[in-house]
């Protein structure tokens, strides 16, 4: 049974060594061609599409080339010495496959993707492969916590399907930042703190000083002339977290150049991208549309890296950076925060369009969640280290522990993790409980949108 999981890995492997640039158009276009999308029309999009993955990929990639060393440098600045230290997640994906039930997530996840598509349980078709990593990465953990294999496999198959309900729940609000239909994010890291920004805007909202606050881009723009301009907005950000990091003036120059261009050309990236997906987003709600009578939509599951060009986005995660830093110093913490201050945007991509691209809001989220996360990272860096160093990742000299924020702080891992605290039977019980009512919610919602309208009486 193992070889022929790992044999199936190995082919996934493969497929994934590609990149997204290359097999997320290349899924696209045998999805489409599956769907009767003329094949001219077809390859013209997916060739849109990678030519898209591409730029956002190097905005991206030069984005965290030109912060990495200023959050460095803060870090270095703040003086702050802690036993464990945050290794990215790129550390995180390596540790995520390096078990055998890591590996068996794969084809899991798409199985079972398949299977509540069938059973319209969600509207989600989770195309982006290489992300199941983050599934993998929970079961991994559980695996290793409880030495317990179909207990790993069962918190990786809850996380799947709260992320598919979660996609379907803020894919209107995604496909609204995008200017794109059909569209959906089931992301790992990015999607439960969509969910937890739900009940932090509600909150906000009851507090006059907060529900008074409008500090979205346009409205920065509006007040601030000049000064709100979105490349001018990076650049003095980059000017001010240089500056705060004791850069000399070469570095000072080189960030504050290299965020006013990342804030203006990852928007333009992505809209490259969109120009290839809409016509093939078209096609495929046209096809369900015709196919159910409108009455069935399908959405194409994406990397959440096309919201991260958000210009609010992009701005809430600069201004948490130094935030976070300081937030190392609460008395519950034991992680160096390092790696993945970068990827605060990634982070907060699906939570800021929740407060309507509000900075101040966001920020705010993003600043109270982390001292969450700190604790979370904190209390399962155990367990994170042990999962490590039985792949055989190697833990930094100098330091007892490893942990990352993205999803080594991420509330869903901790939860999936922690509740075998309880013993297994309560663990098996809660997980099948979390599952069970993932699927009838988005199954009563995917009933909802079917209902035909009732006509109206006068």
């Amino acid at each position: 049974m193992s070889g022929f999981i790992e044999a199936i890995y190995s082919a996934f492997k493969a497929f994934m060594g590609l990149g997204a640039s290359v097999a997320i158009p290349i899924v696209i276009f045998f999805m489409a061609i599956a769907l009767r999308v003329p094949a001219g029309k077809a390859a013209r999009s997916a060739l849109t599409i990678g030519i898209g993955f591409v730029g956002i990929f190097l905005v991206i990639g030069y984005f965290m080339d030109t912060i990495a060393p200023v959050t460095k440098a803060l870090v270095e600045v703040s003086g702050i010495r802690l036993e464990a230290i945050d290794v990215g997640w790129p550390s995180a994906a390596a540790i995520a496959f390096g078990s055998i039930v890591g590996i068996s997530m794969i084809p899991i996840v798409l199985v079972v993707n398949l299977i509540l598509l069938g059973l319209r349980v969600t509207r989600t078709i989770n195309i982006d492969v290489w992300n199941y990593w983050h599934m993998a990465f929970v079961a991994s953990l559980v695996y290793i916590a409880t030495d317990d294999y179909l207990l790993g496999v069962l918190a990786g198959i809850t996380m799947t399907v709260a992320l598919l309900v979660i996609a379907d729940e803020t894919g209107p609000m995604i496909q609204d930042m995008l200017g794109s239909p059909a569209i959906s994010l089931p992301h790992g890291f990015s999607a439960p703190y969509a969910i937890l920004a739900f009940p932090f805007k509600r909150l906000f909202d009851k507090i006059p000083a907060l529900a008074k606050v409008k500090a979205d881009p346009e409205t920065i723009r509006a007040k601030l002339g000049l000064l709100g301009e979105t490349p001018v907005l990076g650049a003095i950000l980059g000017f001010v977290l240089s500056v705060l990091a004791r850069q000399d003036y070469t570095v000072v120059a080189a960030t504050t150049i290299g965020l006013a261009a990342v804030m203006l050309l990852l928007p333009r990236m992505v809209r490259i991208l969109m120009e290839g997906l809409v016509p093939i987003a078209d096609s495929v709600r046209d096809y369900f549309v015709k196919k159910y009578a409108g009455k069935r939509e399908i959405y194409i599951g994406l990397d959440s890296a096309i919201a991260t060009g958000h210009p609010a986005v992009i701005a809430t995660a600069l201004i948490l950076i130094p935030i976070f830093i300081v937030e190392m110093l609460v008395p519950w913490n034991r992680i160096l925060l390092l790696a993945d201050l970068p990827v605060i945007v990634f982070m907060m991509c699906m939570a800021v369009p929740v407060f309507k691209y509000d900075i101040v809001k966001s920020v705010l989220f993003g600043a109270i969640i982390n001292l969450l996360g700190l604790w979370m990272g904190t209390n399962i860096m155990g367990i994170y280290t042990a999962t490590a160093s039985f792949v055989g990742f190697p833990i930094p000299v100098g330091y007892v522990y490893v942990s990352s924020i993205c999803d080594g702080m991420n509330p869903f891992t901790w939860l999936l993790v922690r509740v075998n605290d309880i013993g297994k039977i309560g663990a098996v019980g809660i997980m099948i409980v979390i599952t069970i009512a993932c699927c009838v919610i988005g199954y009563m919602r995917e009933k909802k949108r079917s209902a035909p309208a009732t006509p109206s009486t006068a």
